[in-house]
Parts: structure tokens; C-alpha cells; sequence
């Protein structure tokens, strides 16, 4: 089977269910900048040596997999479980306790690595407002799953932001 459809020639794709939208939907855009954000993961995780921190990774990956298709419209419960974004805040409280109290701005830099973490926090944000947009263009259903849905890209940039510090190695920029 080909890859290409020829389906969306015409400027429309499907939703799940088989719905046609256009690509320019705000659910498009945000489904878009979610896998924007899953390849740039995987991108991170090529370039880091850290098992723990891969495993991670790969884990958001699959969970920005199933934000995706709610977003998209998949009529299926949300599988990314409220007790992940509780382990990102552990995450994030046990990274920060190795670093130096933040008391003002950094620069994104310092290295490769961090850069990268600090790119994917920024299209995290982006994911982040495409989706609220999305929720409200759609008037989504699901209060609960909605709720999870933005709390775990609020603290996943949270967490990058954290990644990004980490893996300066000592050389942050400060403002």
C-alpha cells in the first residue's frame, strides 16, 4: 500500500472517525505541533546517553501518541493517566534539588543538548495554545480528559525547561 492518498490534495484531511476538516482546523494545527514536538523527543533522545532519561522520553512520546488522538477527535477514553503528569513533578522537584537556586533568567544554551530541551519546551508551549484553541473552535467535550490533556503539556514544558537546566552542565547563561 502507497503512503500517499491523494486525500488531502485538495487542502482537507481526515479526523478520527473519518470526519474531513481543513488542514488549516485548529485540532489540525494542534495534532501538528504535538508531532512536531514527539519527532524533536525523539530527536533529544538520539543525542542524550542517559537510559533513564531515554526511557522517559520515549514514554512522553507515546503519551503525546494518545493526546494526539484525542485532540484529533479519536471517540476513545484518553489513555495518559492523571498519575504521569505526579511523576513529572517528582521529576521536576529531584532534577531542580541538583542545581543551583534559579534567581534569574537564563539564556537557552549553554550546550547542544540544552538547546534542543529548550526548543522542545518551546513548541511544548506552542502545543499548548494550539490546543486551547482547539478546545475552544471544537467546544470539546470531555472536562476531565481536557483537564489532563493541559496539565500534562503545562508540565511538560515544566519539565523540558528542567531537562534544558540539566544538561547545561554548568555552563548556563545568566541574565
Amino acid at each position: 500500500m502507497p503512503i500517499y492518498t491523494k486525500t488531502g490534495d485538495k487542502g482537507e484531511t481526515s479526523l478520527f472517525g473519518g470526519k474531513r476538516v481543513s488542514k488549516t482546523d485548529e485540532r489540525m494545527e494542534a495534532c501538528g505541533t504535538i508531532d512536531e514536538l514527539t519527532s524533536f523527543l525523539g530527536l533529544i533522545a538520539s543525542k542524550i546517553d542517559n537510559e533513564k532519561d531515554i526511557t522517559f522520553l520515549r514514554e512522553i512520546q507515546k503519551d503525546l501518541y494518545d493526546i494526539m488522538a484525542f485532540v484529533g477527535g479519536a471517540e476513545k477514553s484518553l489513555l495518559v493517566p492523571s498519575q504521569q503528569i505526579e511523576r513529572f513533578e517528582k521529576s521536576i522537584d529531584e532534577i531542580e534539588k541538583t542545581l543551583p537556586k534559579l534567581t534569574r533568567f537564563i539564556l537557552p544554551g549553554g550546550t547542544e543538548t540544552s538547546s534542543l530541551f529548550h526548543i522542545a519546551r518551546t513548541i511544548c508551549r506552542r502545543a499548548e495554545r494550539s490546543i486551547i484553541k482547539s478546545f475552544i473552535q471544537n467546544n470539546t467535550t470531555g472536562g476531565e480528559e481536557k483537564k489532563i490533556v493541559l496539565q500534562y503539556i503545562n508540565r511538560l514544558s515544566d519539565l523540558l525547561f528542567m531537562y534544558g537546566r540539566k544538561y547545561t552542565k554548568g555552563k548556563e547563561v545568566i541574565t
